[in-house]
């Protein structure tokens, strides 16, 4: 394998991929958002000293950082990135894609200066301390192992123009949905079962699978019951044997489930509620607008909807870990917002870019191998790829270098005659 080969094929593909922004950005602004791209594949780190350094420009790295924090500054960039991920990521959504909205948090124990850092809970420990919201949303084709980077926004509770968290779902939501339209199954973990959030998608036609928790009421024919009591006169008709491959080995789930009709209290659409057993002690409680029948593959599709959902938790702690988005430093509200919506376009281009085609899924071969990862590649592969994006980077990379394709390799062959 031809390192500086595939070296040289990262970086064209990293040119190609600023081709989806240029038509909405200045020469400028897409000039900065490839250097930021490129810091980050490089560097794997979110800090602007880490980014600048990485673009290696003939002036103090000072002066690279002031350069870079000037353009994270500008209002109104970070959204205009996530419209044009959304676009981009819609092509991909077909009706049966799902759409996983999920929150998360970055916790910032030790900053001071930081603006408007509010009260969160780490979502891995339960604790709280200051830091701030953010929120994804991240298609993946049910069942699947592909992930479609989508929308990527941070908020805190303290800032002068928060509205509300429902507010900054709407909005993520919103920026999908003006993209792909009424395509796509939206899944929400327990906290997404809120009526305003179940309203807005009923209210725009689309089709979701929400998690509940056991004290919300619904309706059972003309009867208000909570789901819990509900999930518990629910027939279970099917039964599965699911594997998942955690930090611990391969866990064994043995479930069944079935669904039963309800209705929303407040709204006069017909729902289903199927109900899995197997997961915990507790059954799990999904409201869906799917799940027509009883039938196998009508309740599967549900349940598959919502483990599906896992692959954005997946997501967000790649994003995390890959890109150390917990050390960010930027002192200003504004930046932080913006430079969130440039990881997701590194995730995008990482996740999505570099397998559009059979060439590039063997390039991506390449970057899996070329990572050097001790215990091999997870199942979670974007880990490796990045690992090998950096590794190469760094090696054969410089960003304001020309781009231009390394030597052909010589072929080894011994002549037949001497020329002695």
């Amino acid at each position: 394998m031809n390192k500086s080969l595939t070296a040289y094929k990262v970086r064209e593909r990293l040119d190609k991929f600023l081709g989806i922004f240029s038509p909405h950005f200045s020469v400028p602004e897409t000039g900065f958002i490839g250097d930021v791209l490129y810091g980050l594949q490089a560097g794997k780190d979110v800090k602007l000293s880490c980014t600048g350094s990485e673009l290696d420009e003939d002036i103090p790295l000072k002066e690279t950082m002031e350069r870079l924090g000037r353009n994270l500054k500008k209002e109104g960039l970070g959204e205009r990135i996530n419209e044009v991920l959304a676009s981009e990521g819609a092509r991909h959504i077909e009706k049966d894609t799902v759409i996983a909205v999920d929150g998360s948090d970055i916790q910032k124990a030790y900053a001071k200066s930081m603006p408007y850092l509010a009260t969160v809970r780490d979502g891995s420990t339960g604790k709280l301390g200051p830091g701030y919201w953010c929120l994804a949303a991240v298609a993946c084709q049910s069942g699947g192992r592909r992930i479609v980077p989508l929308h990527l926004r941070l908020w805190s509770c303290d800032a002068e123009d928060f509205v509300s968290e429902n507010d900054e779902t709407f909005a993520a939501t919103e920026a999908v949905r003006a993209k792909a339209g009424r395509r796509g199954i939206y899944a929400a973990d327990r906290g997404g079962d809120r009526g305003e959030l179940l309203d807005h998608f009923a209210d725009h036609g689309l089709d979701y699978v929400v998690r509940l928790v056991g004290n919300r009421n619904l309706l059972w024919g003309k009867k208000p019951a909570l789901a819990e009591k509900l999930a518990r006169k629910c027939r279970m008709r099917h039964a599965e044997t699911l594997r998942r491959q955690t930090d611990k080995g391969e866990k064994v789930y043995n479930i069944e489930f079935g669904a039963i009709n309800v209705k929303l209290p407040w709204r006069a659409e017909p729902l289903r509620l199927v109900v899995v057993r197997g997961f915990g002690e507790q059954p799990m409680m999904l409201l869906t607008t799917l799940a027509a029948t009883d039938s196998r593959q009508s309740l599967w599709q549900v349940v598959e909807a919502y483990l599906t959902r896992w692959r954005v938790e997946d997501s967000i702690r790649f994003i995390k870990q890959t890109y150390r988005l917990e050390d960010i430093r930027l002192l200003d509200y504004t930046r932080l917002r913006n430079m969130m919506a440039l990881v997701m376009a590194a995730t995008y281009f990482t996740a999505v870019w570099l397998g559009k085609s059979l060439r590039q899924q063997i390039l991506a071969g390449n970057l899996t191998r070329i990572s050097k990862r001790i215990f091999g590649v997870a199942e979670f592969h974007y880990y490796a790829i990045a690992d090998g994006i950096a590794a190469l980077l760094r090696r054969f990379g410089g960003w304001n270098s020309p781009l231009h394709p390394p030597p052909a390799d010589p072929t080894p062959q011994l002549p037949l005659f001497s020329s002695a």
